[in-house]
């Protein structure tokens, strides 16, 4: 069964950083591209960004270039998203994504 599972989220400052994690299994990791999506609240679901199964190749959405890095760890099939100069406009949840599966997703809040 494949699992996706999303952390790392939380509360942040505008300006401030946090980097999400979504640990998988039930599948072989480094075989699969993987992406992260957002949705924030009252909208649909929104692309940020894709990286492919080496991680040596990586597409963001316009919005988050050049502040988010997406990154992965095949070893520890575990996906990750750095996010710096955060927004309140990025406020969501966040899903990790293969093949259209997604986890429960991490709740982000930026405000002060």
């Amino acid at each position: 069964e494949v699992q996706l599972v999303e952390s790392g989220g939380g509360l942040v400052q505008p300006g401030g950083s946090l980097r999400l994690s979504c640990a998988a299994s039930g599948f072989t990791f480094s075989m699969y591209a993987m992406s992260w999506v957002r949705q924030a609240p009252g909208k649909g679901l929104e692309y940020v960004s894709t990286i492919n199964s080496d991680g040596d190749s990586t597409t963001y959405a316009d919005s988050v270039k050049g502040r988010f890095t997406i990154s992965r760890n095949n070893a520890k099939s575990t996906l990750y998203l750095q996010m710096n100069s955060l927004n309140p406009v990025d406020t969501a949840v966040y899903y990790c994504e293969k093949n259209g599966l997604r986890g429960q997703g991490t709740q982000v809040t930026v405000s002060s």
